[in-house]
């Protein structure tokens, strides 16, 4: 594992992960999403007794870094990391999502607790966030290697 390698695949993960958090927030602030709040904020709601402006920011931080976190271990454990390894990123980080998360904080499976809508919205989020990251990763490591090229 290169260092510099595990820092573009963060960087590919933090794309990715911005990619699926603005339109999840502007289908918060819109009111098109069906999830009853952004969901790294119930689940930091859970788990830490923060509020306000700073149960937001602690979500956020979190979000990022577990998308990042996740990017770096697809980088260091695929054989390639790229757009199509992404989507199956994505669909199995969604996966979790339906099965584990959203039951721990009282959405049941696939959000069925509010409505079948969170688990469509939620994939295609993910979705997002995987092809983002995979294309990031690709494009990233694309410039790290003709940086040592050309070194």
């Amino acid at each position: 594992m290169k260092s510099k390698s595990i820092i573009y695949a963060a960087a590919a993960g933090a794309l990715g992960t911005l990619a699926m958090t603005i339109p999840m927030l502007i289908g918060m602030k819109t009111g098109v999403a069906p999830m009853p709040e952004p969901i790294p904020r119930a689940i930091v709601g859970e788990l830490l007794p923060v509020s306000g402006a700073a149960l937001m920011l602690v979500a956020m931080i979190s979000h990022f870094a577990y998308g990042a976190l996740w990017a770096v271990l697809a980088d260091q454990c695929l054989p390639s990391f790229n757009v199509w390894t992404g989507l199956c990123l994505g669909a199995f980080l969604w996966a979790i999502m339906q099965l584990v998360v959203l039951p721990l904080i009282g959405w049941g499976f696939f959000g069925m607790n509010h409505t079948p809508a969170i688990a469509v919205a939620t994939l295609v989020l993910h979705l997002v966030y995987g092809a983002s990251a995979g294309i990031a990763a690709q494009n990233l490591r694309r410039g790290q290697e003709a940086d040592s090229i050309s070194n």
